[in-house]
């Protein structure tokens, strides 16, 4: 067994590393507090080909792993945290389920430009009655000739405010079995007021009123749940990635202020206190790095174990938030201030303990893999 990146792998973080320095890290610190989505980021990335990393080669990606791909956050994150959701964009969630499962047409009209940086996909999965319990969900698909009407409502989309089209989380007919999805172009969406996170993304709930969806624009019809969820699974892998790269830039930037800020006569480093808190924040990021690589690595034609999913995501989201927490703690009122991205990081990670399935909802699911069966939450 081992532990070390091949030789391709060191090669691809340090191009990415060498990118990220070029022409990220200049300007970090206010591209993490500007609202919108970093367009020109997006360009840039696309042309340094770290969109689409997982995506075959034949639909326009560069037909690499999971592992390629949680290492371009890592290391995008590593020079400026922001530039990592970027990655996340372009590489895992609504994007990918779309490039496993969209047709020809669909990666011609919308794949293209996504892989291009020219525009987002957003997914609604989440509503106003469903979060957690997402098969809840009551947006509905009734036939309309040979196509469908979708109406319903949808709360939480990340890049909703600016996203060109919509995976959408659909009911075709009762129970899980009678849900699927379909793409909606922003046109037919009707977009409410913009609000922000704790964490200053933007989002807005979408209403879709009698939408007409075109049989062509059903992604996974009826009995589709089931390999959505499996879609959903990469996109926790990259959720987990970005949770672990930001609490590594906050420990970073901890270590460097421990080395050169000085208290009663010594560096902060040289006090025991100081230096059982930064021997903990390690040892909680090495044990992180190695659940997500396990479960990047042991990806299963392409999507990952949902086991060892929900383990990676879970400790990583909640050794990331501790770890930015206490590095914010250890440089006092500089990392509380936005003079810094430590702050910035802990807003960050905390949010990721409940998008992508809440940390209790993740131990649910752990439980069910120990003991071999299901429990329902009703």
């Amino acid at each position: 067994m081992d532990f070390g990146l091949s030789s391709e792998q060191e090669e691809f973080r340090g191009a990415v590393r060498r990118f990220a320095e070029k022409h990220l890290a200049a300007g970090a610190r206010e591209r993490a507090h500007a609202p919108g989505y970093p367009w020109d980021v997006a360009r840039l990335m696309a042309k340094q080909a770290l969109l689409g990393i997982t995506i075959p080669e034949a639909d326009g990606g560069q037909g690499g792993t999971l592992l390629d791909a949680a290492l371009a956050i890592e290391t995008v994150a590593s020079v400026c945290p922001r530039s990592a959701d970027v990655v996340q964009a372009g590489n895992f969630g609504p994007l990918r389920v779309l490039a496993e499962y969209g047709s020809a047409a669909h990666k011609e009209r919308y794949l293209k430009r996504l892989l291009a940086g020219e525009a987002v996909i957003s997914v609604g999965m989440t509503e106003p009655e469903a979060g957690s319990a997402v098969t809840d969900l009551k947006t509905s698909a009734t036939r309309d000739g040979t196509g469908w009407r979708v109406t319903g409502s949808k709360i939480f989309t990340t890049h909703s405010a600016y996203a060109e089209v919509f995976l959408v989380y659909v009911r075709f007919s009762p129970g899980v079995g009678g849900i699927g999805s379909v793409l909606v172009e922003k046109k037919d969406v009707r977009l409410g007021k913009t609000s922000r996170f704790m964490s200053g993304e933007e989002w807005a709930q979408i209403y879709l009123d009698d939408v007409y969806v075109p049989p062509e624009n059903v992604l996974l019809g009826e009995g589709g749940f089931k390999k959505q969820i499996a879609g959903f699974n990469v996109e926790r892998i990259g959720n987990a990635a970005r949770s672990l790269a930001l609490g590594r830039y906050a420990f970073d930037a901890a270590r460097a202020w421990a080395l050169e800020r000085r208290q009663f006569g010594r560096l902060l480093c040289e006090f025991q206190g100081l230096q059982w808190k930064f021997a903990d924040m390690k040892m909680k990021l090495d044990a992180a790095q190695l659940l997500l690589y396990r479960a990047a690595a042991n990806a299963d034609r392409g999507f990952p174990s949902p086991e060892e999913t929900a383990i990676a995501k879970a400790y990583c989201n909640q050794a990331g938030f501790d770890v930015a927490n206490e590095s914010l703690q250890v440089m006092g009122g500089m990392g509380y201030s936005e003079e810094t991205l430590v702050e910035y990081c802990l807003r960050r990670c905390r949010g990721w303990m409940i998008a992508g399935g809440s940390i209790e909802i993740l131990k649910n699911r752990i439980a069910e893999h120990i003991f071999e069966r299901s429990f329902p939450q009703r």
